[in-house]
């Protein structure tokens, strides 16, 4: 059972760091959850020699989920408007239109 644990605690705290990597937003923190969870149920199903595996899992999550949190908060993903684009779309729809006016 314990290494049911940790394989799916491993398989988690990846995704989870997949997740974060990618601007997937707050995604991640469902497979970060889920790893924290499976690696603690690993941790307390272990013996003392079997405890290191679980702990580093849980070590790695802990860091992504702090990592998410911060690049949630901190960072404001804004979209800024391109004012050139709307000249020169603006202009092209002009020329367009007197195009079409000479060819009448």
């Amino acid at each position: 059972m314990r290494k049911l644990f940790v394989v799916l605690a491993i398989v988690f705290a990846i995704l989870g760091i997949l997740f974060a990597v990618l601007p997937l937003g707050t995604l991640a923190f469902l497979p970060i959850g889920l790893a924290l969870i499976f690696a603690f149920i690993a941790f307390m199903n272990s013996d003392v020699t079997q405890k290191n595996l679980p702990k580093w899992i849980l070590i790695v999550s802990g860091l992504t989920l702090i990592a998410v949190i911060g690049k949630v908060t901190l960072v404001k993903d804004e979209v800024a408007k391109d004012v050139q684009f709307e000249q020169k779309k603006e202009e092209s729809k002009k020329e367009d239109l007197k195009d079409l006016e000479g060819l009448e």
